[in-house]
């Protein structure tokens, strides 16, 4: 029977002490740097209309046609959604030039942080940015009266609350 008490040698790992709280930040750390990341890279998505021809190989008969298909570029970036730009434009507690910087910078900054996070550059700062990114996310759903968006982006939140609570369980950093 080995003795695995905390004062063992067998206890000092990769993964320190409390295995249990690394793991747990490290999935925390997965979700909100993807999560991040992800919706940062699709302000950057639009979709276009391609021509595609179906048939008239060998000199045959071809039908063409047109299909929706989803792409990447900086012409197609919209930090706010169109429909919700214009609602949030009418509300007087946002001043336009508040709102088209936000919606201006917001995909970018999604970028960063997600990258941030995955990497391990500058962690806590990483998730604070992201928790206030979240928090002013929210502030615009409750402007909107979206209850259901409020809750969601709660649940963010939450979760970047959780992840600085263990971020001094971190072992993987590129950049302290």
């Amino acid at each position: 029977m080995s003795d695995s008490s905390p004062t063992s040698p067998s206890s000092n790992n990769c993964c320190g002490e409390d295995a249990s709280s690394f793991f747990a930040f490290l999935i925390l750390r997965a979700w909100l740097g993807l999560r991040a990341l992800v919706t940062g890279i699709e302000k950057f998505s639009g979709t276009v209309m391609k021509e595609v021809s179906l048939g008239g190989e060998d000199g045959g008969f071809a039908i063409i046609s047109e299909i929706k298909v989803k792409e990447y570029g900086f012409s197609h970036y919209h930090g706010v959604p169109q429909p919700l730009y214009e609602m949030l434009a009418e509300e007087p507690m946002i001043p336009g030039f508040a709102l088209s910087l936000y919606n201006g910078l917001l995909g970018y900054i999604l970028i960063a942080v997600g990258v941030m996070i995955l990497a391990g550059i500058y962690s806590r700062i990483a998730l604070l940015i992201s928790g206030l990114t979240w928090v002013s996310l929210t502030m615009g759903l409750i402007l909107l009266k979206q209850d259901a968006g409020i809750a969601w982006l709660g649940m963010h939140v939450a979760l970047t609350v959780g992840a600085l609570l263990l971020v001094k369980h971190n072992r993987f950093e590129a950049v302290k």
